[in-house]
């Protein structure tokens, strides 16, 4: 009877069911007393909050992670966060092939699905490479952190917290046992800030890209190919990804350390260099990761404006990160360009774009701003508080960022169940 029920289902059907079962699972778990510092059990909403948190790689969270939850508890956290950045398809596929189990057509449907690849063809290829890529960068994040955290603290705490902290930043998830102030202690640490940064990137950036740039690296190596020569080479979709990241930071730093740069009540009273760093630090951060070095609640209007903006752009497909998507904007520019140009193809750089991917990318971003338009009205309904908190909150939700205004624990039980649908939204 499942057979049957599964075989009618589409890809995109499963992927949804997966993530509900995963949340729902983490639920149950999170709510058993060993789960929680105090032996007692977790209220239901809470748990579902932070298993759906988890999973969706959000970050927002009703409870302190470290103070309220056990060992346990958080180790249930790390493997949601685990398999709700890599999508639990790659994960299932990966158990799969080490017990040898062959891989059939359904399945490769969807990990093309889960992974949003083109082409059905070497899809169990890249899936190694995708688990290969994230083992070699949170290992070693988390080796460089722990050499950091060895300064604050004895070694098992050091390695514990060096492994959490390097998967939920390469994640994107933003999930950390720091408190309620995340990084804000480590605001000057260049070390942590620039490891911090660099997972929450290589993670956002996508797969597809890697795989590019690395193979690019190792032909410009061996002398194969000249630097000029193989940039060109790239698909168009490195080379948006690379555009979009790159203005993205660079322009999110440059505003943030110029409208800020006064703010008493966030760059203020910091040196130049750590201004500059703290401006860089928000600009990643803002692109679905959830950490912060400088409180959420502390900015001017505009730089609100402009994190809103960043959030619901989000990352690149075929990574960890949420949002819409740096290509979905990237094709919506080049759509309004060619528009404006008087153009009827839609063409960047010589090559036209498919008209099925310009119409996906409408929708998407229609969608997104309906749920996120919609669920601010009723959250400020439901909640009462200030439409810039409620609208802040939703957006760091439905693109899965983790950034509050200090919201997130005020809300209602109604509140509550808006974030948590959003959250699963978002990420699906």
């Amino acid at each position: 009877m499942f057979g049957k029920f599964e075989k009618r289902m589409s890809g995109t059907q499963m992927i949804a069911l997966g993530f509900l079962l995963l949340i729902f699972i983490g639920t149950i778990l999170l709510m058993l007393p060993v789960s929680s510092r105090n032996g007692e059990w977790t209220p239901f909403i809470t748990a579902l909050f932070t298993s759906t948190s988890a999973t969706c790689v959000t970050g927002l969270v009703l409870v302190d992670t470290f103070t309220h939850w056990s060992i346990f508890g958080q180790l249930v956290l790390l493997v949601l966060i685990q398999i709700g950045g890599l999508g639990f398809i790659s994960i299932g596929i990966t158990v799969s092939l080490m017990l040898r189990k062959k891989i059939g057509l359904k399945q490769r449907g969807l990990i093309k699905e889960s992974l949003n690849t083109l082409e059905i063809g070497g899809v169990v290829r890249l899936v190694r490479r995708v688990i290969g890529g994230t083992f070699l960068f949170e290992m070693s994040g988390a080796f460089i952190l722990t050499l950091r955290f060895l300064k604050d603290m004895d070694v098992l705490h050091a390695i514990y917290y060096g492994i959490f902290h390097s998967i939920s930043a390469f994640c994107n998830a933003g999930v950390d046992l720091l408190g309620d102030s995340s990084f804000a202690m480590y605001a000057d640490d260049v070390l942590i800030n620039t490891v911090t940064a660099f997972l929450i990137i290589a993670g956002g950036i996508g797969f597809m890209v890697w795989r590019e740039l690395v193979a690019f690296i190792k032909k410009a190596a061996k002398k194969e190919t000249g630097i000029r020569q193989g940039l060109r080479k790239l698909s168009l979709h490195t080379k948006l990804v690379l555009l979009m990241t790159i203005s993205l930071l660079l322009g999110g730093t440059l505003f943030f350390f110029i409208v800020e740069y006064n703010n008493p009540n966030t760059l203020g009273s910091m040196g130049f260099f750590q201004k500059l760093m703290a401006s860089f630090f928000q600009s990643v951060t803002t692109r679905t990761a959830g950490f912060f070095t400088v409180g959420q609640d502390r900015f001017s209007n505009a730089t609100y404006l402009l994190c809103l903006v960043l959030m619901l752009i989000g990352g690149s497909p075929m990574g960890t990160a949420g949002g819409v998507k740096t290509i979905t904007v990237a094709l919506l520019i080049v759509l309004v360009t060619s528009y404006i140009r008087g153009n009827h193809d839609t063409v960047v750089w010589g090559r036209k774009v498919v008209e099925e991917n310009i119409r996906s990318a409408v929708v998407i971003f229609s969608f997104a701003l309906t749920t996120a338009l919609t669920a601010t009205i009723l959250l400020v309904a439901v909640s009462g508080h200030p439409l810039l908190d409620c609208a802040y909150e939703v957006v760091s939700a439905v693109a899965t960022v983790g950034l509050t205004r200090s919201l997130t624990s005020q809300l209602p039980a109604a509140g509550k169940i808006i974030v948590i649908l959003i959250m699963y939204m978002g990420r699906i």
